[in-house]
């Protein structure tokens, strides 16, 4: 049958303007015609749904991953994220000896699964990250976004072009209130476990004239070893970016800098397909902005507090695509296009199983 391409229903009320569900498609048995359909979908609507693709092999998964960046190959974070023990990724991770560009993430106890036996996942939680947590007694019935992002190394390794996700095993039934907790009032009604999608095509459009001039002709540079150098800050209860404290690790408390590997890179990134420009901006690992003129704005809390102000509009309840995962869904989504973050509170005995893959690549932004 042919590939068909469905964009999600617009919901009442919301300005989520992306997204869509592909039919008539096995990701195990791809051909090249398929794939360059869904290549097209991918960078029109940023998201794209895949149900019942439980049987999908790490090594298929894989291979997708690879076909829109032939020449990467290396996970997003490199060979060694997961026994990076300063990392605040390390605890998330569990790499798949047989594809180790395939990472299994998610919660609960897992005895067997393509080749790791016996592993512990763990859900992030926004206490474990963010300065104030939800009371205790409340966890089950609330929750946040954990920390918004790109998924990207930002430091020697430019960022992945897509990521995709493959849900194994999903929770079912229950749902959280999200709160925002930052004086908007805010809140989300979201399914247990969801991911959150955000556009940073919208979060640009939603810039004044003034701010986009800005955005198009600054940089951001990122801090060296971004999620060592932040293993002991506390972000915001957005999750959008850090609380300036300072309890970002010294140089000295760093592994080794190589300054030719520090990135920095555009504020506004470019659809290859459309044209059309996103602020890509990953809040909680920059360091400083370079402007036009040659100024570089260096204070850590002046620059948190202007890239605050740039993406705050867009991760507004109206903005948010939060997916609602069932076993076998495959997503495939534009790194370079969106931002997402982690969401959900889990008790001990629920047990969420995923698949997740990126390749660093070789192209810069």
């Amino acid at each position: 049958m042919t590939v068909m391409i469905k964009p999600f229903p617009r919901r009442p009320g919301s300005h989520v303007d992306f997204g869509a569900e592909v039919l008539h498609v096995d990701i195990e048995n791809l051909e090249d015609k398929d794939f360059d359909v869904i290549h097209e979908a991918l960078y029109k609507h940023q998201v794209l749904l895949f149900r019942g693709q439980k049987h999908v092999s790490p090594e298929a998964q894989y291979q997708l991953t690879k076909r829109f960046d032939p020449a990467s190959d290396t996970y997003g974070h490199g060979k060694d994220v997961s026994s990076s023990k300063n990392s605040i990724l390390h605890p998330d991770l569990k790499t798949i000896p047989s594809v180790p560009q395939v990472q299994v993430i998610g919660h609960g106890f897992v005895k067997e699964l393509e080749g790791l036996h016996n592993i512990r996942l763990r859900h992030p939680h926004h206490r474990t990250f963010h300065r104030d947590a939800i009371a205790e007694d409340k966890d089950l019935d609330f929750t946040r976004f954990y920390r918004w992002h790109i998924d990207a190394a930002l430091y020697g390794r430019y960022p992945p072009k897509v990521t995709t996700l493959l849900a194994i095993s999903v929770p079912k039934g229950r749902r959280q209130t999200l709160l925002y907790d930052d004086g908007s009032g805010d809140t989300l009604d979201v399914p247990l476990g969801t991911t959150a999608f955000v556009s940073g095509e919208s979060m640009y459009e939603r810039l004044s004239d003034e701010e986009k001039h800005f955005v198009d002709t600054s940089r951001i540079e990122y801090a060296p070893h971004p999620y060592i150098w932040m293993s002991q800050c506390r972000s915001f209860p957005t999750g959008l970016g850090l609380y300036t404290e300072g309890r970002e690790l010294p140089e000295e408390q760093l592994p080794l800098i190589e300054q030719d590997k520090i990135q920095i890179l555009p504020m506004v990134w470019k659809n290859p397909v459309t044209g059309k420009r996103a602020l890509q901006i990953h809040p909680s690992a920059i360091r400083k902005i370079h402007k036009a003129d040659g100024l570089v704005i260096d204070d850590l809390k002046a620059v948190r507090d202007i890239v605050y102000k740039l993406q705050r509009p867009a991760i507004s309840p109206s903005y948010v695509y939060a997916h609602d995962w069932q076993e076998g869904d495959f997503v495939l989504f534009h790194n370079r296009g969106l931002l997402h973050s982690v969401v959900g509170a889990f008790a001990d005995d629920e047990v969420r199983i995923f698949r997740q893959c990126n390749l660093a690549s070789p192209v810069g932004v």
